[in-house]
């Protein structure tokens, strides 16, 4: 269903800015990615943390103009915000709902369409390219996001209908289940750490920043090997899809294993991406809703953890 060439609206999310001459040092004690990564052609996935580390929102950060773009949930944004604004009082930093000013779409299989309006996208993952009024994300193999202007999101769309056909937002969800990317939703908000969600095995967790909110919770369980939850792909037969928080169950635990972070439809199927724990998903043994519910059927991820190579970023 994905390998098809289309492109989406991404209605789903929202854009918050963060902009003045000391935003980066602002979000630099707030965020788990480094923003010393960033660059005009480098973006970055990350989270923000409580204090006890569980992650609040989950975002894809890139630089813009006078300051930083966060793409994140449409129900995360403004709570994120007010909160944000509590500690960025005593910096130069000024913090803005700038959703209505840019237009984002998801491209899959899509690189000629992109080169036709100027432009030629790497394949590398985080790789950024841009014009004066346009912005493309490399965001996984075969797929990108094209930031574009509100005012300049009419041509564009018209560009890329003579060329692409239009999906639903079903399609982009399943791509980014199958490259394993993890997002926080409003209904799992503060329930997962960053590992969790692997988001340390997809650049969105650096060890070497220095201090931010929840690191102390995150190195530890890095560095000693205590997180005993982290993210899987499943499949599951069903018509009805689960929405984000959806609970899981083990018969062998007798209890509940956690949670779905997203779901979208398949050609005969369901698939999602949920936190489990690590003994439950050995056993194959996991049930949506009850635990006499639905049995799901473990899938591969495209990458492997490697904690020696992550705590190197």
């Amino acid at each position: 269903m994905v390998d098809y060439a289309f492109f989406c609206p991404l209605t789903h999310e929202g854009v918050l800015a963060v902009r003045g001459s000391d935003s980066a040092e602002f979000l630099q004690g707030q965020l788990t990615c480094n923003l010393n990564y960033l660059s005009n052609s480098q973006a970055s996935l990350g989270a923000r943390c409580t204090q006890k580390g569980r992650m609040q929102s989950s975002f894809r950060i890139l630089l813009q103009s006078d300051g930083v773009l966060l793409a994140m949930a449409n129900g995360l944004l403004e709570p994120q915000l007010v909160d944000l604004k509590k500690y960025a009082m005593f910096s130069k930093s000024k913090l803005i709902n700038e959703s209505a000013a840019w237009v984002r779409f998801g491209l899959s299989n899509a690189d000629q369409a992109m080169a036709a309006i100027g432009l030629a996208l790497p394949i590398e993952t985080d790789s950024v390219v841009r014009t004066d009024t346009l912005i493309a994300v490399r965001v996984s193999p075969g797929r990108a996001e094209l930031w574009v202007s509100a005012k300049q999101a009419d041509a564009i769309r018209n560009q890329l209908t003579n060329k692409l056909q239009q999906a639903n937002l079903n399609d982009w969800l399943l791509g980014q289940i199958r490259a394993g990317i993890g997002q926080v939703m409003p209904q799992t908000s503060e329930l997962f750490i960053p590992q969790m969600l692997n988001l340390q095995a997809i650049g969105g967790v650096s060890f070497k920043k220095g201090c931010y909110t929840g690191q102390e919770i995150v190195a530890r369980m890095q560095y000693l090997g205590m997180c005993k939850r982290r993210l899987y792909r499943l499949s599951l037969s069903s018509t009805e899809l689960p929405k984000p928080g959806t609970q899981l169950f083990s018969r062998n635990h007798n209890s509940t294993i956690s949670k779905v972070v997203i779901a979208a439809k398949a050609d005969q199927s369901i698939e999602l991406l949920a936190v489990l724990h690590i003994e439950a998903a050995n056993s194959c043994d996991v049930h949506i809703g009850t635990m006499d519910g639905p049995r799901l059927n473990l899938l591969d991820l495209p990458y492997l953890l490697d904690r020696d190579k992550e705590i190197q970023r």
